[in-house]
């Protein structure tokens, strides 16, 4: 079983971005390989807290740790059907370690990045969790620059390859008995420079824009549902690939439905005499219909009531929850002369059968409260 990720940092749950950053750091040069060569121990250790600083370190991968655990990194967690990337390799410890002194930052040839991954938090009705539906949303992000196509450069040129580094993006200094690689100051690591600018984006190769997209939502969905829109987050750098897209779905409380899993609770009043006599009433379903409620006679506060299939789909399954309704007695207010006249009759007229567990009850009492006095 893998070991907690705040634990393998020596952290709480509450810990900031700098106290985690300081754990990490400390504990990564502690297990580093290269500080104890041919130790297996240090290096699986090594790892973990690699793959634990990888995960806290992003408030949506960490948001998704402390919601599901280690199930939010499996395949199929979550709307969109797979979870967030794993943990980087050594590479990633050394750029966490001393990427603040040496400016370091990952990119891929020609300086592309991916682009960032985004959050939309999205509020949905108990009905429209129970029908489903197609939602439009507009979200604003960055996107690849038309005019330039993601390259940065005035249309008709090209980056060129920097002359500092040779487009490398790293230079080399030597220091003594020891060798340094560094950033490119030049080119800031992505080993190219653009001379003339795209006029549209400045040269950062993507421009702002509010986009409208259609999210569908499957009958059923969950509070908490994680959906994931491939390729929809933020445009990467230099035509870089682009960013998802993560949909954070709660569904609002109901005036009378309490949701567990795929079955609804209702609280429904009835009189004393219905409770008392039997009767029947009527309740809506979320599927549009009303289904009548047989109170059998003598039915006591808190009694529940099985209707079957009127409940909440399962996602993307055939099956249907049920609707339990939970009878609240209500005691009669207001009264009439009258109304009290027939009451108090009814109750010098009621026996021990009419009333068995009030009745049992106070025996039981008497009984116990006798039992101190022998």
């Amino acid at each position: 079983m893998k070991a907690d990720f705040y634990e393998t940092l020596g952290v709480g749950k509450t810990a900031d971005e700098k106290e985690l950053k300081s754990a990490y750091r400390k504990m990564a040069m502690q297990f580093h390989p290269d500080r104890n060569p041919g130790d297996a121990s240090c290096e699986a250790k090594f790892k973990e807290v690699n793959e634990a600083y990888d995960t806290l370190k992003d408030p949506q991968k960490r948001a998704a740790y402390d919601r599901f655990g280690h199930a939010a990194f499996e395949n199929g967690m979550g709307g969109g059907g797979g979870g967030f990337q794993g943990a980087g390799g050594f590479a990633d410890i050394f750029e966490d370690i001393f990427g603040d002194m040496m400016g370091r930052r990952q990119r891929s040839s020609g300086g592309r990045e991916r682009g960032a991954d985004l959050r939309y938090n999205m509020e949905i009705s108990l009905e429209e969790a129970f029908s489903g539906k197609t939602a439009q949303i507009r979200v604003p992000s960055s996107v690849t620059c038309s005019e330039c196509s993601g390259s940065g450069a005035k249309p008709g040129t090209s980056p060129v390859s920097c002359t500092t580094c040779q487009g490398s993006g790293r230079i080399r200094q030597s220091q003594g008995f020891f060798s340094i690689e560094r950033t490119c100051p030049t080119c800031q690591g992505r080993g190219e420079m653009i001379k003339d600018p795209c006029g549209k984006c400045g040269g950062q190769g993507k421009v702002t824009e509010e986009r409208a997209l259609s999210v569908n939502i499957p009958a059923g969905i969950e509070d908490g549902t994680r959906i994931r829109l491939a390729g929809e987050g933020e445009a990467g750098s230099r035509g870089g690939p682009t960013g998802d897209l993560y949909i954070f779905l709660s569904v609002k409380p109901h005036e009378f439905f309490q949701r567990d899993g795929a079955d609804l609770y209702c609280k429904a009043p009835v009189s004393m005499t219905t409770a008392a006599l039997g009767g029947s009433f009527e309740v809506a379903t979320l599927d549009g219909t009303q289904s009548r409620v047989k109170v059998t006679e003598g039915s006591q506060h808190g009694k529940q009531f099985r209707l079957k299939g009127k409940g909440m789909p399962v996602l993307r399954q055939p099956a249907v929850g049920d609707l339990y309704i939970q009878i609240a007695v209500e005691t009669p207010q207001n009264l009439t002369k009258r109304q009290r006249e027939l009451l108090e009759e009814f109750e010098q007229l009621s026996s021990k059968e009419n009333s068995p567990q009030s009745a049992g009850f106070f025996t039981r009492m008497k009984d116990f409260f006798e039992s101190f006095g022998q």
